[in-house]
């Protein structure tokens, strides 16, 4: 099978969550042949990682907009007529379609059927007008359509967010949707490309879908949409926006949920990650009968043996790992350890945190130092008398934390202290290495956790401490946890189970998915079912006499 992979800015240029996953499932369903097309490049040196036989890299987008084709040349050559100025008749189309987008964008979400699909008629039609003329970018910067978006805020029916927007926020929305509808401009939409693909599997959902979207609409190609974090959700959390006026913000959140809900009622097939996201997707509008939940894998062998031993780790000892950040709420953590440290004397944590490139990373971590000084001052001799401070702060892949596995085993109970979480893998990696959890009731965690473990409301430090203590003055129960999250983690986590998933789904949308004439195919019949199943069906015939291959 033939598979379009969209990728979400990353793989094969970089690793992050992401990229590993487009890298394990791409490596591990060989069987196929996987045509990467990555959505922006955030590589600057252009260097993207090895791919195995079974994958290449046709296209990529840059942050700019250019697009090319890496088996031609290896700089990204210039999106298709981003700058060509449009005639009479072709403003007029764009005009007409812009409207259309506009209306449905900024149309409230309880009015009509006809009223809100008048979005998804404006994208389709500015995708075709792009295809054909090119100019896009360009013309969603013009004048026409600040004021045709300007008109849409104030027409009757319009949400009252947007009404309030004044010309600079017109202005910068216009620039933000050109950048969200950059994939319309690409030269991707052809036979040879997009239209040569038997599946388009999404690795993200938002713009990152938009191509498959289009392939579905250009070419009737199935679009399978994977998400382990709701794009949608991502775009409400994100701190980038703080500076913008309520009106912006109204028309940004209206774009992007209007934007996943098309995705998501266009996909023959989303997989969500967790419960979680897919209470996201339903929410905007996708239909349960084209969702199944697919957990994201990861891989066990390198915790494999750790936590075997019923007495392993400090039984005094609880444990965090993670990004210091302060959506993981360390200061709740460290409230809640000095309750447990009031109660259990000896107790120690350990906080661990990963490398971030987050600017502010570093600046959240010098207050929690400081709180932690201020609450467990260094006494050589006092109530406690151990002679140092018993919050460790260090850093994974350091002397003290060289490696996952260590950290985890090093302790008797993992913590995890987030007010806010996706689908948090270090969770998963605890229970890997068989250790008894806390977690506070955040995104996936009950999910995860599946009663292998104990989980408190969020922003509560005493209640985090009880349960603390509860784990950590009972072996007995720490370890039946451990053995019950290990077990469930090697059923439902690994890299094995997503893999055997995702083997399934391409063989049932294919089968689903109507026979496609390819120009070159030469002859009816030339892709049967069976040609997509590794190995040979049939003996090949030999003419008798000749000794060679009947044709």
């Amino acid at each position: 099978m033939r598979i379009a992979l969209l990728t979400e800015g990353g793989y094969p240029y970089a690793v992050g969550e992401s990229g590993v996953w487009c890298e394990r499932l791409v490596r591990g369903l060989g069987q196929h042949r996987f045509d990467l097309y990555a959505v922006g490049r955030p590589s600057a040196t252009g260097a993207s990682l090895p791919l195995p036989p079974n994958a290449r890299l046709v296209r990529a987008a840059g942050s700019e907009g250019a697009s090319g084709n890496l088996l031609e040349r290896a700089a990204l050559g210039p999106a298709r007529a981003a700058r060509r100025a449009y005639g009479r008749r072709d403003r007029r189309r764009f005009t007409d379609a812009y409207e259309r987008l506009a209306t449905g964008l900024c149309a409230e979400e309880d009015t009509a059927d006809d009223l809100a699909g008048a979005f998804a008629e404006g994208l389709y039609e500015l995708a075709e007008l792009a295809r054909e003329r090119g100019g896009l970018p360009g013309a969603l910067r013009s004048d026409d359509a600040v004021r045709a978006l300007e008109a849409a805020c104030r027409a009757p029916g319009a949400r009252r967010g947007a009404a309030a927007a004044g010309l600079p926020d017109h202005l910068a929305f216009a620039e933000h949707l050109e950048g969200v509808l950059r994939p319309l401009s690409l030269d991707w939409y052809e036979e040879d490309a997009l239209g040569a693909a038997d599946l388009c599997h999404a690795a993200a959902g938002g713009t990152t879908a938009l191509p498959g979207l289009l392939a579905t609409r250009f070419f009737g190609t199935p679009l399978l949409v994977t998400e382990y974090g709701a794009q949608l959700r991502a775009h409400y959390l994100s701190g980038t926006g703080a500076d913008r006026s309520a009106p912006l913000r109204t028309l940004l959140a209206a774009l992007h949920g209007r934007l996943a809900a098309e995705v998501y009622r266009q996909a023959a097939l989303l997989t969500p990650g967790n419960a979680h996201t897919r209470r996201w997707q339903e929410r905007c509008g996708a239909d349960r009968d084209r969702i199944r939940t697919v957990h994201p894998g990861m891989a066990a062998d390198r915790f494999d043996g750790v936590g075997e031993d019923e007495e392993s780790g400090d039984p005094a000892t609880l444990v965090w790992v993670g990004r210091a950040e302060p959506a993981k709420d360390l200061v709740a953590l460290l409230h809640a350890f000095a309750e447990v440290r009031t109660r259990q004397p000896d107790a120690r944590l350990r906080i661990v945190t990963v490398p971030a490139r987050d600017p502010g990373a570093e600046s959240y971590l010098a207050q929690c130092r400081a709180l932690a000084a201020q609450l467990f001052p260094d006494e050589a001799a006092g109530a406690h008398a151990v002679g140092e401070n018993p919050v460790s702060f260090e850093e994974l892949g350091g002397p003290e934390a060289p490696t996952l596995e260590d950290t985890y085993a090093s302790g008797a109970v993992v913590v995890l202290s987030s007010v806010v979480e996706g689908f948090p893998a270090g969770l998963v990696e605890a229970m890997f290495c068989a250790r008894a959890t806390v977690s506070t009731d955040v995104g996936a965690v009950v999910e995860i956790i599946g009663g292998t473990g104990l989980v408190v409301p969020p922003r509560n430090p005493r209640a985090l401490a009880d349960a603390c203590l509860a784990l950590l003055r009972d072996p007995g129960r720490r370890y039946r946890l451990g053995a019950a999250a290990r077990a469930r983690a090697l059923e439902l986590f690994t890299v094995e189970q997503n893999l055997a998933a995702f083997r399934g789904i391409y063989l049932e949308l294919l089968s689903r998915a109507p026979v496609r004439h390819r120009p070159g195919d030469g002859a009816l019949f030339a892709h049967p079912a069976e040609a997509h199943v590794p190995g040979s069906w049939t003996p090949r015939a030999v003419t008798a006499g000749t000794g060679a291959p009947d044709a």
